[in-house]
């Protein structure tokens, strides 16, 4: 199939400079009507410090921000993955019970607005739980090798429980989506494609693992990148709990420097810059599978 060019008309230059224009204009509104009093000058000094004592340079609270956000958003993607895996099987399970599970679980989780899932792990399993078993105190006591290894995945030992009942938050709520993801994979993959299984005496894991998982990945693998992508913006949720991730630390500065609009423009442009070359690798990947799809 070969590809179609795309072309410019008229029609089309008309609508972009039309835009363009419209954007200047407001930009000139909005300038002249905010009476804001615009100073860039300090703000790399949020990203990238010189430390006069040490003679090196380190992070900003911005940047130490984006850090955390990943390492949150990396944790919470990979344990959704597990747990929306196991749900979306048990979502296209012949066992009743094993369905009820999965349903509830799905029902549950899409239909309790995230900011309240937030604060029942925090106060629950951060709070309580992890606390009582002295998770942040077991950290004190591994070798130092093993605590300086955990605590760059995890954080400082004080905000361990935070943070776990952070990732586990993300982890469940993302985890939801996945679940439907695998079930509608799995669902794709035509009914003859189990019945010849069956006929070749394979049992139902050994169809699944051999035959019909491997057909479903290539339906699934797109949108699951999409819903990691999800789950980077859905991280700025947490900073209600003080995980000091990437909004925490936006939301930190702007209560000191009072410099709103130059602090939330460049952390909008961090969140962008995380995210849009993820989106772009997501479109190209999907152009990829459906070129080979084509193919064969």
């Amino acid at each position: 199939m070969r590809n179609r060019k795309l072309r410019v008309t008229p029609l089309d230059a008309a609508i972009l400079a039309l835009l363009i224009g419209a954007a200047l204009l407001f930009g000139y509104r909005a300038a002249r009507g905010l009476n804001y009093d615009w100073n860039w000058s300090s703000m790399p000094h949020y990203l990238l410090r010189f430390d006069e004592q040490e003679q090196t340079w380190k992070a900003g609270l911005l940047l130490q921000g984006l850090f955390v956000t990943l390492r949150l958003s990396l944790l919470s993607g990979l344990l959704a993955t597990l747990f929306g895996t196991i749900m979306g099987l048990f979502r296209t399970s012949r066992s009743p019970l094993q369905q009820m599970v999965g349903a509830a679980y799905v029902g549950l989780v899409r239909n309790t607005p995230p900011l309240v899932l937030v604060f029942v792990f925090y106060f629950f399993l951060g709070d309580q739980i992890i606390t009582a078993l002295g998770v942040d105190d077991l950290v004190y006591r591994i070798p130092e090798r093993s605590q300086c290894i955990l605590c760059f995945f995890l954080g400082p030992p004080q905000q361990i429980p935070a943070f776990l009942s952070a990732v586990l938050t993300l982890a469940l709520f993302e985890g939801a989506y996945i679940a439907e993801i695998v079930r509608a994979g799995i669902e794709s993959v035509p009914r003859g494609q189990w019945e010849a299984a069956s006929a070749l005496g394979f049992t139902r894991w050994g169809c699944l693992r051999n035959i019909i998982l491997p057909q479903a990945l290539a339906t699934m693998i797109p949108a699951l990148a999409g819903q990691f992508i999800s789950t980077i913006k859905d991280s700025a949720i947490v900073s209600i709990i003080s995980i000091q991730e990437l909004t925490f630390a936006g939301q930190e500065l702007m209560a000191a420097t009072y410099r709103t609009f130059e602090i939330w423009t460049l952390v909008l442009v961090m969140y962008f810059t995380m995210t849009f070359p993820l989106s772009l690798g997501v479109r190209r990947l999907e152009q990829r599978m459906n070129r080979h799809r084509n193919e064969r």
